[in-house]
């Protein structure tokens, strides 16, 4: 089980990347960029390696998908700091929407493992459904409720 040290070092690394575009300090871009572009690097080549390639492509195919879902939860992130996605240029918002990619796949991963339903198609089928569902309910609730 990697889950453990993976989500305590992209929190590390995920949260010196959010307060590094969002926390009001000037940091160049281009260091933003290569902070975080290492990192994110050897996560990919590590989940590569345990997840394999079709996982890590469903992990974009998903972000894709959910990329509204960023969107509003990095916004309300945002929001306690008094801030807002849109006080931002876009390519501020590089990083910190790909380690929230990140880290959300590797929460997926850890749900599977969990419940047991990596080797099981059907118990599986219904665990993807239920993640899918309840990510749609976090995202309804912080776009509409808070």
């Amino acid at each position: 089980m990697v889950y453990g040290f993976f989500m305590v070092h992209m929190f590390g690394f995920g949260a010196s990347g959010f307060l590094m575009a969002y926390g009001g300090i000037d940091v160049p871009v281009l260091f933003m960029y290569a902070h975080g572009g290492i990192a994110i690097s050897a996560y990919l080549s590590f989940y590569r390696r345990y997840f394999g390639r079709d996982e890590v492509r469903w992990m974009f195919i998903n972000a894709a998908l959910g990329i509204m879902g960023i969107y509003v939860e990095i916004d309300w992130l945002l929001s306690y700091f008094g801030r807002s996605v849109s006080s931002y240029p876009f390519y501020v918002h590089v990083t910190p929407f790909l380690y929230y990619i990140l880290y959300t796949f590797l929460i997926r991963q850890a749900f599977i493992d969990i419940t047991g339903s990596r080797n099981n198609e059907q118990r599986r089928a219904v665990v993807n459904k239920i993640y899918v569902v309840g990510s749609v309910l976090v995202y309804l609730t912080l776009h509409f409720v808070l």
